[in-house]
């Protein structure tokens, strides 16, 4: 691979002011909708200040059902289940990274958006919930790999891929080497278009409880506590899907030196950033690991602000034959 003939350049998008405009989860949930799609969900159904329906977000059993009736009745995912106590996704989220990686290969190929199998794409952490190739999948027709260090996630997540029929888009592989991310994955005959990952954001277990705990708070679980009722466990995680060594930079900047080793065969790497304040050390880390471009993608739901960081060893030229090879 030939050195990239300049460092690597950052070019954020525009800010983002709300929901990708293809997410399929714009404006208010049709509760009645959703509930056809799912009966199980009725049973979760709050009355809202304005008259409305909603549900409590920080009740675990409700968010899971609600993920239910969104996956069967906006993506054709007639089974989807996850144990006690793992990460319970929030759909519309993980539709907005998708969607924001879609256009990324758009970019590289005028504009029009890669569809089918020939999309291959490697979910480095891919859970119980397997959310990512499932809602990449239905979207996009894209094929995935998706790895993962417990073989409990991954027995929950192929329950998930059989049950739908999935198991010609979707490829489970276990991460033997605790610690690694590509190394040992990635074989010598794969050729990936995209990586992806949520990464563990917290730096400890303690860490983790206590951003749990805020997390509870701000959608309002602290009632709870105040009728003597013990606060549920919000969206739910295994102690790998929440926390690492050294926390999300930690984890990232291992991810980029381990990328080095496998850039001939994908075409962008990326992952999801949690915390703002380390952008900055992370775009040092990919201009010392010589990258040919850099991209800081904004998403926003609510009023929560978050991003994906992308980067490519490839210039655009090589990218965009890369699409048509």
């Amino acid at each position: 691979m030939p050195t990239p003939p300049h460092p690597a350049k950052r070019r954020p998008s525009p800010a983002a002011v709300g929901l990708h405009p293809r997410n399929r989860h714009q404006g208010r949930y049709d509760m009645a909708r959703l509930v056809a799609a799912n009966p199980a969900l009725r049973a979760h159904l709050r009355r809202t200040p304005d008259g409305g329906q909603s549900i409590d977000f920080s009740d675990p059993a409700a968010v899971r059902e609600l993920n239910r009736a969104l996956l069967a009745s906006d993506y054709g995912i007639a089974h989807w289940d996850i144990p006690d106590g793992y990460l319970c996704p929030p759909v519309p989220g993980r539709a907005d990274y998708l969607h924001g990686l879609a256009d990324l290969l758009a970019a590289d190929d005028n504009g029009a958006i890669p569809r089918g199998p020939e999309v291959r794409a490697l979910d480095v952490g891919v859970g119980a919930n397997c959310i990512y190739p499932l809602l990449g999948n239905a979207e996009y027709g894209w094929r995935f790999v998706g790895s993962d260090i417990e073989p409990v996630a991954l027995h929950c997540a192929g329950a998930n891929v059989r049950a739908n029929g999935l198991q010609q888009a979707i490829e489970l592989r276990q991460q033997h080497a605790r610690g690694s991310l590509f190394a040992g994955l990635v074989q010598p005959q794969d050729r990936f278009h995209l990586t992806l990952c949520n990464p563990p954001f917290h730096a400890s277990a303690k860490e983790a409880a206590a951003g749990s705990q805020r997390k509870r708070r701000n959608l309002g679980a602290d009632t709870a506590a105040a009728r003597g009722k013990p606060p549920p466990l919000n969206f739910g995680g295994q102690a790998n899907e929440l926390w690492c060594t050294g926390g999300e930079a930690s984890f990232l900047r291992r991810m980029i030196r381990e990328s080095v080793a496998v850039q001939a065969q994908v075409l962008w790497f990326s992952s999801l950033v949690a915390k703002r304040e380390h952008l900055a050390d992370l775009h040092r880390q990919l201009a010392k690991a010589g990258v040919a471009e850099v991209r800081e993608v904004p998403m926003a739901q609510g009023n929560k602000q978050s991003r994906f960081l992308a980067w490519s060893f490839h210039a655009p030229a090589v990218r965009a034959a890369w699409l048509h090879g």
